[in-house]
């Protein structure tokens, strides 16, 4: 079996931009990123997850790609750039390739383009239609990395930028590649806010997963970029699942029957048995269904035995198409050397477990574990799963 290493990270979430900041934040529980914006959602003051910190200005040569979301991009690419740049001298700009998630892509610019048509009368001359076609930030990404390998997008809603491991994993396996470039970004946008308003999703303060009074999602911004290899790294892809029920449109089947097979799939394609999980990082959404769906979906899978857990989308926001790769970020640095207490992200809610589904073990603050596995779970309208593990090096050996 082909080993895959996770060599580097980049990252640029409402938690900070750099591991030892991220982590910090993760851990005690920190929500400072969750801001009040009432420029979203008409007549209404909505908490979202913002990156706040300032953003990189593309170069000259590539501001047809200029879009917040590639802002967001940047600002991950830049911290995993040498790794890439020693790749392509090291293989060639053929063998490298670039597999993002996203769901808004460069939708704000065009909100601002349609705002500017109404009140001028023509579109802005900056703006082009390609900016937010879903494919724009890999385009951006290969012509910022000089890379001539496979490149494209997944979108699959809020599985998209987990999906995109299992994707570099083939063409790795494949030996289609020697490094792929993998991750995802989304940036906050009237169109996704007012959608899931629209489904009576979006919570009126902050989110509370697997809460009682749990009334809806927060939603966030941010990009996490991740090189993939063959070999060893100090984290290591261990196990991945997908799966793909089609239950409904935006209603996760009940029982879980789509999250419980992406679960098992990733258990088994890692060779383990459940007791080796450490610690589950939930997709955990705040909103009625979904909790109750995953807290069923794990109760099957793990019995009695359900390993501590927690939600970190009250500490970001639902990052859509990038809570994915942002979350299995999450996950690796829990698993690095930087997380000397082997600390966990408590869970942050009011504590009032819902009566009418499974109890789930959650996070209290300052809990540790002995962490070596670590699950990531992501689940998407239509039924598009995805369950990452992830694990120290010595875990495989």
């Amino acid at each position: 079996m082909t080993k895959i290493a996770i060599s580097h990270i980049g990252l640029c979430t409402p938690l900070g931009q750099s591991p030892e900041q991220v982590l910090a934040r993760l851990v005690t529980g920190d929500i400072g990123a969750m801001k009040l914006r009432d420029d979203l959602i008409p007549q209404s003051n909505t908490l979202v997850g913002e990156v706040n910190l300032p953003l990189p200005e593309l170069p000259d040569s590539l501001m047809q790609f200029c879009t917040r979301n590639n802002q967001l991009l940047l600002c991950a690419a830049q911290q995993v750039a040498d790794r890439v740049k020693q790749a392509r001298e090291q293989y060639g700009p053929e063998r490298i390739g670039i597999i993002l998630g996203t769901s808004t892509s460069g939708i704000a610019q065009g909100e601002e383009a349609l705002k500017h048509r109404a009140e001028q009368d023509l579109l802005p001359s900056d703006y082009q239609y390609s900016q937010q076609e879903l494919g724009n930030g890999s385009d951006f990404l290969r012509e910022y990395f000089k890379t001539s390998g496979p490149c494209y997008t997944v979108s699959t809603a809020c599985s998209s930028s987990a999906k995109v491991f299992a994707s570099a994993r083939r063409l790795l396996q494949a030996d289609l590649c020697d490094l792929v470039i993998v991750g995802g970004s989304d940036s906050l946008c009237r169109l996704t806010l007012n959608g899931f308003n629209s489904l009576e999703s979006v919570s009126k303060g902050q989110c509370q997963p697997f809460s009682a009074s749990r009334d809806g999602i927060n939603i966030g911004e941010g990009a996490a970029l991740f090189t993939l290899e063959r070999g060893d790294a100090e984290i290591m892809l261990a196990g991945i699942g997908e799966s793909s029920d089609a239950h409904h449109i935006s209603a996760p089947h009940p029982e879980g029957r789509g999250a419980i097979s992406a679960i098992r799939a990733a258990i088994d394609d890692a060779g383990i048995g459940v007791d080796k999980i450490s610690y589950i990082n939930l997709h955990g959404t705040a909103t009625q269904k979904n909790d109750a769906m995953e807290s069923r979906a794990l109760q099957q899978v793990f019995g009695n035995n359900i390993p501590p857990c927690s939600s970190t989308k009250p500490l970001t926001g639902h990052t859509l198409g990038a809570a994915g790769a942002i979350e299995a970020a999450f996950c690796c640095l829990l698993l690095t050397s930087l997380n000397t207490a082997q600390a966990l992200p408590p869970q942050v809610w009011d504590g009032k477990q819902d009566a009418n589904d499974p109890s789930l073990p959650l996070v209290n603050k300052g809990q540790t574990a002995d962490l070596n596995y670590i699950m990531s779970n992501s689940f998407a309208f239509g039924g598009s799963n995805a369950s990452l593990i992830f694990c120290r090096k010595e875990a495989l050996s």
